[in-house]
């Protein structure tokens, strides 16, 4: 993965992992920036703050950026995706930060919180919040982001689906009992 030109993705230690063995994270990664794969311009996509998450976890969200997010942004607004901004990737926590309950996606490198998409190009620039989208072509470019997110990963979850992702869209690669099952909401 890192060596795709404009990628910036680091081999990384799982600092959290020391504390607490149930937050282990296989092969992890600083995410910082990723190219978009058959871009004649060499466009890339920069992650703020730069997450620490799987190797897998970054493959995950490497293919959807070139297959969905990309196209969707330059489909609904004429731009390209330029940075998103995120959470940090791993954290030692269980789900929805209860107090009790399995641990969360977050904990093993294997999840990403996006809470905006930056977008770009020739001087003009958008950024659409997760949480409060601005007008009709925002929410519809939101809702499409999310229905690839449903196919392209095994969790998507966003605003309306619960209070705990009230603002921002959560991803992740958690493996299910069934290739073909997936949590959509």
């Amino acid at each position: 993965m890192a060596s795709i030109p404009g990628n910036r993705v680091e081999p990384a230690d799982s600092e959290v992992s020391k504390a607490d063995p149930a937050c282990h994270v296989d092969d992890p990664v600083r995410l910082h920036t990723l190219a978009i794969r058959g871009s004649t311009s060499g466009q890339t996509v920069t992650f703020e703050p730069a997450p620490l998450v799987s190797c897998a976890m970054a493959s995950a969200v490497a293919d959807w950026l070139d297959t969905s997010v990309q196209p969707l942004a330059r489909g609904y607004f004429t731009l390209s995706l330029a940075g998103m901004q995120v959470g940090g990737g791993q954290e030692c926590r269980r789900r929805n930060r209860d107090s009790s309950g399995p641990i969360s996606e977050h904990a093993t490198g294997q999840a990403l919180d996006i809470f905006a998409f930056k977008l770009a190009e020739g001087g003009k620039s958008e950024t659409i919040l997760v949480e409060k989208p601005s007008g009709l072509v925002q929410n519809r470019f939101l809702d499409a982001v999310r229905q690839s997110a449903c196919g392209a990963f095994m969790t998507a979850l966003g605003p309306g689906s619960d209070a705990a992702h009230a603002n921002h869209l959560h991803v992740d690669i958690q493996a299910r009992r069934s290739r073909s099952s997936r949590f959509c909401q």
